[in-house]
This record gives structure tokens, sequence and C-alpha cells, in this order.
């Protein structure tokens, strides 16, 4: 394979809203490599969680009410592969995605293979930040 030993996808606090009603979260996917650097697979991603309610003492509701497994969950969804559309098929859209991210990897100067890329580990690591407010 390459140097790539896993991808983690990192999500943080796209604001710092103290709406109750609303969470918005940003998600960036990275390949860690052997030496412990890191190559930005996919940036730009995020979400928005909304909620009707207000406050619950000083907390917003929202913050209250979301757990850190639902968090990771919906980071994993974003950060894809998305799902089949115009009759492409599961599969052919999975393949496709992978592939993106070797040619990511590879104008890094790091070769990869798409199929093996798929079967690393994945983690999701919530940024602290956010885990405070969780």
């Amino acid at each position: 394979m390459s140097d790539v030993t896993r991808l983690e996808t990192l999500v943080d606090l796209r604001d710092d809203d103290s709406d109750a009603g609303r969470m918005s979260l940003s998600a960036l996917l990275e390949a860690v490599l052997v030496d412990g650097s890191r190559v930005v697979l996919l940036n730009g991603r995020g979400w928005v969680e909304k909620l009707t309610g207000g406050k619950s003492g000083d907390t917003p509701i929202i913050w209250k009410l979301t757990s850190i497994r639902e968090i990771e969950q919906t980071a994993r969804s974003v950060i894809g592969p998305d799902e089949p559309f115009g009759g492409q098929s599961r599969c052919d859209v999975e393949l496709a995605y992978w592939v993106s991210l070797t040619e990511v990897l590879r104008r890094q100067g790091i070769l990869a293979d798409a199929r093996e890329l798929a079967q690393l580990p994945h983690t999701v690591v919530l940024d602290e930040h956010l885990l405070a407010r969780l």
C-alpha cells in the first residue's frame, strides 16, 4: 500500500453560535501517514443541527440533546461516500469516491490504492471546544 495508515475526520464548531436551537459543525477528512504527517483529503464539509426549543439552565437544549455518537455518525455520512444518484450503483459511487481521494494523495506525491484506502481504519475526532460544549 502507501504510507497512509489511517483516515481521520476532524469535527469542529463552524461558529460559536449560542442559539439554543442551532449547532453548526464542520468536518475535515485527513489521511494520516506513517510518519505522523497529515494530508487533507476533503474540507469544506459540514452540517447544521436544528432544534426548536429554548435553554435548559445555562446550556442550550441542542447541546444537551445531541450525543457524541450522533455527531460521529453524521460526520461519517457528511464525509462520504455519497448516496448513488443518476442511475449509478452504490459500488460505482463508492469506487469513484475512493479513486478521487487517491487522486488527492497522488497530487501530494503519495501513491495509494482506492480499494486498500477504503479498508483503512477511520476515526472521528471531535475538537476540544466541541467536546466542552457537549
